[in-house]
């Protein structure tokens, strides 16, 4: 391959030629650029390229794109990118950051551990929940600072979301051979047509609401990566404002549909329960599913070019449209509540059903968290309220089991399975979901984990201790709980579900 290459590239490969000391070079290949690795740094050079969807072809051009990767990618992943900087001197002998004309231009960066990049970590089975959970808060942070955009833009526009997604459809045929695939493309066509004809007042209500932003726009695993035990993203798009302009729920839709792909059902639900437990954008649930089968099938088109340029088999292409095709047939919905008093182990119990769900298709609503959203406070910050006063007030605690009742009926009826996690302790309210799931059409179930009232006592000191949770619980008002705690009926032990 390197006796291919352009002279300046060759020449860059000499470890001497860098301003930083480097042991040796390492050069990976991209379709649109080359990245030296030179010891602690990173040069990034784009290819003198045009295509349909980027523009590289002129100095000038690849200069500019350089200087909005960097500005971009300092959103999120400051202490990665450093500067852009010139290369001067002939091809074969070029200085980097030198005096005079610029020949071409580099993206410089700090180096990080490949190893750490979360598609790595998600191959070799290492990558945790807890991290998914920073994945997703991290993520949620962005999207909530990124810029909005502006109604009379084209950007999330109806027809804007509709365009690429009936692209695929003209694409793909030509790439995968006729048959069965061809088969689920036409039932994919058929209900992305359908389901954006339902949708389209949603997605312009969305670009009205300020759900349209600056994204990251090509926001998979690979370009995620831990560094100091914390999730950095980096390589946004930078060179086509119409793949980083688009709905957050399109961006946290390919997150979604990656880990599905590396067969992590549980991860992929993971993500999606936490963004929308940080982020509040419930109403993300009812376009999800869309933009997932946008983005399955848009991984299966580049799947299937990189196939055929290689002249390998079409398998991992045809995987992405199976996985499409599931989406868009989601298991039948069915609501869940937790009961139990402080320290029971409810939020345990619902997050390890999250986990297991192998659909990735049952989304959480936590008490907690909502209750302080209601009452605009963080999710982990203390309210300061007294037991029966400020946001647990009789009247604080029917608005909250309100909004989480108003949740499930709109998570039900977008086709998703729903947890409730939440005290339950008076059959009123246990009863008010019962008829939820009744009015709906879907099973309901009651989830009450069982524990001494020593091990309560332990698990509540231990969580006050370390200080970080969603529950303000502390030893007084599990004590009041378990004074007034109402216990299932013979009729409600029937919906139980083992613990």
């Amino acid at each position: 391959m390197r006796q291919t290459l352009p002279p300046l590239i060759q020449a860059l490969l000499d470890p001497g030629r860098y301003p930083d000391p480097a042991a040796r070079v390492e050069l990976i290949e991209t379709h649109a650029s080359w990245l030296l690795l030179a010891g602690d740094f990173a040069y990034k050079i784009k290819k003198p390229l045009t295509m349909p969807f980027l523009d590289y072809g002129t100095l000038d051009q690849r200069r500019l794109c350089c200087e909005a990767e960097l500005r971009l990618n300092r959103r999120f992943a400051p202490q990665l990118y450093l500067s852009v900087v010139p290369i001067v001197g002939p091809p074969n002998d070029p200085q980097i950051n030198g005096v005079g004309t610029a020949i071409e231009f580099a993206v410089r960066m700090h180096r990080f551990a490949e190893a750490g990049r979360l598609d790595h970590l998600c191959a070799r089975r290492q990558l945790r929940w807890q991290q998914v959970s920073d994945l997703a808060a991290t993520v949620a942070a962005f999207h909530d600072g990124a810029t909005i955009a502006a109604l009379p833009t084209r950007f999330g526009q109806p027809s804007q979301v509709l365009a690429p997604a009936l692209e695929n459809f003209d694409e793909l045929p030509a790439l995968l051979p006729s048959g069965e695939a061809h088969q689920r493309l036409s039932r994919l066509a058929e209900w992305t047509r359908s389901e954006f004809d339902r949708l389209a007042p949603r997605f312009a209500a969305r670009k009205a609401t300020g759900r349209v932003r600056e994204c990251h726009g090509d926001l998979h695993l690979g370009n995620l990566v831990l560094i100091d035990k914390r999730v950095t993203l980096f390589d946004c798009i930078e060179f086509s404002e119409d793949l980083r302009w688009i709905d957050v729920a399109s961006e946290i839709a390919f997150l979604y549909i990656d880990l599905l792909d590396q067969r992590q059902p549980g991860l992929a639900g993971w993500l999606l329960n936490e963004w929308l437990a940080c982020s509040g954008d419930y109403d993300a649930v009812h376009v999800l599913r869309f933009y997932a089968v946008y983005r399955a099938l848009v991984r299966a088109k580049v799947a299937a070019i990189r196939a055929r340029q290689a002249n390998a088999d079409l398998e991992q292409a045809q995987g992405y449209v199976v996985l499409a095709e599931h989406l868009i047939s989601p298991p039948a919905p069915h609501l869940i509540i937790t009961h139990g008093v402080a320290g029971c182990g409810k939020s345990r119990v619902s997050r390890r059903q999250l986990l297991s769900d192998q659909a990735a298709a049952t989304l959480r609503l936590r008490s907690d968290v909502e209750r302080r959203r209601l009452f605009g406070i963080a999710a982990r910050t203390h309210s300061d309220s007294p037991i029966d006063g400020g946001i647990y007030a009789g009247e604080a605690s029917e608005l909250t089991y309100q909004r989480l009742h108003d949740l499930a009926r709109e998570l039900l009826a977008a086709g998703w399975s729903v947890i409730v996690d939440a005290a339950f302790l008076e059959r009123s309210r246990r009863d008010a979901f019962r008829a939820l799931a009744a009015q709906a059409g879907v099973p309901f179930f009651i989830v009450a984990p069982q524990a001494t009232p020593a091990q309560l006592r332990a698990r509540i000191r231990h969580r006050l201790a370390k200080g970080h949770d969603a529950s303000e619980a502390t030893l007084a008002v599990l004590e009041q709980q378990l004074a007034r705690i109402e216990g299932l009926s013979t009729n409600e032990s029937e919906s139980l579900l083992p613990d």
